[in-house]
């Protein structure tokens, strides 16, 4: 309550950049081609085309100095409204009110002549952004030094890797002197080397005052660079906030794919208990349904004897919210349920995380913690946890689940499953390597 009070004393000395008014953004959907033509047309008496809300009745203000994010889902809408903020897109109603210059980076080729070289698209961005060929000419050098690509600046920017297309775009849209900075998801394509700088020059701009904006998968970024994050599901608002808040609850989200029920679709639904509801539903199901599920690999690799079977597996938080992100420094839950077709003397749960590259960073079984060294018949099931802090740093690893055993001096793998899904590590402070070893330091 706190927070809230404080966000509201802020809000009200502060000036709006961008103002967004119940906008809408629809789209007529045919399931053919030649349905548009014959709509178009005046043929036949039926409507041959669906709606499809893109946008539903969005209203937000961000202020000027924020950095905001927004985050949601794949079709939640996110890139839809950047590019009605940015002017790419007109709303089918609403309105939406921008004080200040803005600079975007939306998606790979948007702005850009794909003919031209390097340097002839930067001439032809600032341009565009009002400024004359002696102001641009003052302004590539700078350009140039951010983007980094060398010789590859006079070749055609068709030529581009898509790395080096994002160097250059994103070293135009922050040079060019905006007020405000709009930024979809492209810095995901480059390396991480590059990543850092940009993000290195997001933290310039908060403190120049500029207002940023942008859209990210990468939670540990939106936690860790953000003042308040817009949470989106399918084209409607379903909340604003701090980070931890509005990733807790997207992490709800995520894995319930909750629906607003009819009648309640202008609420939010943030502090929703139903949301908790929804996302034990979407997961209490077993590995077979489990295909389409966010988090879940669809081509998992498995093997094994099947004597034993891992019939159901999740991650709960420390809410005891069925997830697949959990926050640094929490503790979590992995949950396993086995199902026995035979007699088995002394099987061993276990689990181990990799990284994106391949390498393991750790895990253990039942055995090592020699938490179960007991026997178990056919026909029985056990459902197993593993409860843990979460100390690695922020970033997407991947989950791998086993029920091993011997029988006799033989080493039997029952059943395995490898890359079973990802886990992301939500953090806004990570250390060297691969895991924080919580450092006190004393300076006297």
């Amino acid at each position: 309550m706190e927070d809230r009070e404080i966000q509201i004393k802020i809000h009200e000395v502060d000036v709006p950049a961008i103002v967004v008014q119940d906008v809408e953004k629809i789209y007529k959907l045919y399931d053919k081609p030649r349905d548009r033509m014959k709509e178009a047309l005046g043929f036949g008496k039926k409507q041959a085309h669906k709606l499809h809300y893109a946008l539903n009745g969005i209203s937000m203000d961000i202020y000027k100095g924020e950095t905001v994010g927004i985050i949601g889902t794949n079709g939640s809408g996110k890139s839809t409204l950047l590019k009605i903020i940015t002017g790419v897109l007109t709303p089918t109603s609403g309105e939406v009110r921008v004080d200040g210059r803005i600079s975007a980076l939306l998606e790979l080729g948007a702005g850009f002549n794909q003919e031209y070289n390097g340097i002839e698209n930067v001439y032809l961005n600032g341009t565009m952004m009002g400024f004359s060929e002696k102001e641009i000419d003052e302004k590539l050098p700078a350009i140039l030094e951010f983007a980094d690509i060398g010789d590859y600046v006079y070749q055609p920017v068709k030529t581009y890797s898509s790395g080096m297309f994002v160097r250059l775009a994103f070293a135009v849209a922050i040079n060019i002197e905006p007020e405000i900075l709009i930024v979809d998801e492209a810095l995901s394509v480059g390396d991480v080397f590059f990543q850092a700088k940009c993000y290195h020059k997001f933290e310039e701009f908060k403190k120049l005052g500029k207002t940023i904006v942008f859209v990210s998968h990468d939670l540990s970024s939106i936690s860790k660079y953000c003042d308040r994050v817009f949470l989106l599901n399918k084209g409607k608002l379903l909340g604003e906030g701090t980070p931890r808040n509005m990733i807790d609850a997207y992490k709800r989200v995520l894995v319930g794919q909750y629906e607003v029920p009819e009648g309640r679709e202008n609420e939010r639904f943030v502090d929703d208990p139903s949301l908790r509801e929804a996302a034990g539903k979407a997961l209490g199901r077993g590995q077979g349904d489990r295909t389409e599920t966010e988090g879940v690999n669809p081509d998992v690799l498995e093997y094994g004897t099947k004597q034993a079977r891992i019939a159901e597996y999740y991650l709960t938080d420390d809410r005891g919210v069925r997830t697949t992100a959990v926050i640094k420094g929490t503790r979590f839950t992995l949950h396993m349920k086995v199902e026995f077709s035979d007699h088995i003397p002394a099987p061993i749960f276990a689990f181990s995380v990799k990284n994106v590259k391949g390498t393991e960073i750790t895990g253990t079984n039942s055995m090592i913690e020699k938490a179960f060294l007991e026997s178990v018949d056919a026909g029985q099931t056990k459902e197993i946890t593993f409860t843990q802090k979460m100390s690695l740093q922020g970033g997407e690893y991947l989950l791998s689940l086993g029920v091993t055993g011997y029988n006799g001096d033989a080493f039997e793998v029952y059943h395995r499953l490898y890359d079973v899904m990802n886990v992301t590590v939500v953090s806004d402070k990570d250390t060297v390597g691969y895991y924080d070893m919580e450092s006190e330091i004393v300076v006297v």
